[in-house]
């Protein structure tokens, strides 16, 4: 059984909401880099990239982050994991990093996410964009922009949907069907 929880045109203005916090919270965009956590995560930070040099004519630099080897389940996950690398690999030291992803559950990618990039330097600061919170927290982690919070039981699946992959911008709550 699945319910939009958010439709096409939420899609667009939860974006456009992100992308104006983040101009409001930073008094100068030029040290900001996006670091968007593949796959979904990096079509989102695309979006607000583009979103934020509209709204503050700023090319905000852009990468692109594989966490697959960083994982703390990845013997559970896959047995053949399968590395995509960092494209437009950028040395974060000293920058205010944006992590962006498309869920917010249990605080595990974004641990993993935090792990890969000390790969790429220290940064000054790191921030959290997340486009759906769904709680269940094992991890101490909290975004710093959050597009909408839905409580999910944990049998549910919220499964953010996006053009590149599946030919439309929507977040889809699934619930199991003996519920």
């Amino acid at each position: 059984m699945e319910k939009i929880i958010i439709d096409s045109e939420q899609f667009q203005r939860t974006i456009s909401r992100i992308s104006h916090q983040i101009i409001e919270k930073h008094s100068s965009l030029e040290n900001l880099v996006l670091v968007g956590i593949k796959r979904r995560g990096a079509e989102i930070a695309e979006m607000l990239q583009s979103r934020i040099a509209e709204l503050a004519q700023t090319q905000l630099p852009l990468m692109a982050l594989d966490i697959t080897f960083y994982r703390d389940d990845l013997n559970l996950a896959n047995q053949d994991p399968i590395y995509t690398g960092v494209e437009s690999q950028i040395d974060i030291t000293g920058k205010n990093v944006i992590l962006i992803d498309d869920v917010l559950f249990t605080g595990r990618t974004i641990r993993a996410a935090l792990d890969a990039l000390l790969d790429f330097g220290r940064a000054m600061r790191i921030e959290l964009v997340i486009l759906v919170d769904r709680g269940h927290r094992e991890l101490p982690i909290r975004a710093d922009y959050v597009g909408k919070n839905i409580p999910t039981a944990r049998t549910e699946q919220v499964q953010v949907q996006t053009q590149s992959y599946d030919g439309i911008n929507q977040v889809v709550l699934i619930r199991a069907k003996d519920e």
